[in-house]
């Protein structure tokens, strides 16, 4: 299998290192490369870190094939590509699908079925999942064909250059169009699993628009500017109105076996070319019958 690779021109003279830094390559990526069997080449010669480099030399990095997870089953299943290129797959994962094997569901994972996908087409590369989604969450899913993508879309998200939107459907009628809900959140003391606002917790910010008001509900839109875990989830039942199908946190189950949650939106500046993308995903038909 051919290894990924990327080629740069070195804007000015300087240190290999420090380009390499600037163009946004970590030194654990590099340790990598060094160790595990990559190559950097500046005009199609093999060099070390220390090398000098002029202005308008091509600096090549090559990087080293990926092993992929010994204990992730490669699984056949539907898999539902919204785009895909050297380094991206957009995918829509379906409600009632874990995105990773869990000791509750360890076959059938968005994961599962992605090994089998990459297996098929001789992509040299393990699973980097850069938007987790919950199983009860339907919608958009990134992912990251090597360990230096997932790195860059990591500093996209950490720099809120990446955007998710979602909606839902929560209990009650808001009488806000917008808001921003900023509280910290963290585990909850008596649980392993859920979540809680807490003094001690990490910063978590999500933005809130009311789309409208139903009887007793309302159907919201949401972006995350963190991405902390269970954060809408969290957030919505912290400000009374808990998402529809959430019974971990307060929702009931009369209308719909899951929350009512749909990632709608992921917007990112492409990693290797720059360019602006956005992906939009329509809701799943439980959630549209609802409305």
């Amino acid at each position: 299998m051919k290894p990924f690779q990327l080629t740069y021109t070195a804007e000015h003279s300087g240190l290999l290192r420090e380009a390499l830094g600037a163009w946004g390559i970590s030194k654990r990526t590099l340790a990598s490369v060094k160790y595990g069997g990559g190559q950097i080449l500046v005009n199609d010669q093999e060099v070390t870190v220390r090398h000098v480099l002029e202005k308008g030399d091509a600096v090549t990095v090559i990087f080293p094939n990926e092993e992929h997870g010994k204990g992730l089953l490669a699984e056949d299943g539907y898999l539902d590509i919204v785009y895909e290129d050297e380094v991206l797959l957009i995918v829509e994962k379906p409600p009632l699908q874990n995105t990773i094997p869990s000791r509750e569901h360890p076959f059938g994972s968005l994961a599962n079925i992605v090994a089998k996908h990459f297996n098929d087409h001789g992509i040299p590369s393990t699973l980097h999942i850069a938007t987790r989604l919950d199983r009860d969450t339907s919608g958009l899913v990134c992912i990251a064909k090597n360990r230096h993508i997932h790195h860059m879309i990591s500093q996209q998200q950490q720099e809120k250059k990446m955007k998710r939107r979602y909606e839902a459907l929560v209990h009650g009628q808001i009488d806000k169009t917008e808001f921003t809900i900023t509280a910290p959140i963290g585990r909850k003391n008596t649980s392993i699993i859920e979540r809680e606002v807490r003094e001690d917790g990490q910063f978590a910010e999500t933005e809130v628009r009311v789309l409208q008001n139903l009887q007793g509900y309302a159907h919201v839109s949401l972006q995350l500017n963190t991405g902390r875990t269970h954060q809408i989830r969290v957030h919505l039942a912290h400000i009374g109105h808990p998402l529809v199908g959430d019974d971990l946190y307060g929702g009931k189950r009369d209308l719909v076996n899951r929350q009512a949650l749909h990632c709608t939106e992921i917007e990112l500046i492409h990693p290797v070319s720059g360019e602006p993308l956005i992906f939009h995903s329509s809701l799943n038909h439980d959630m549209h019958s609802l409305l």
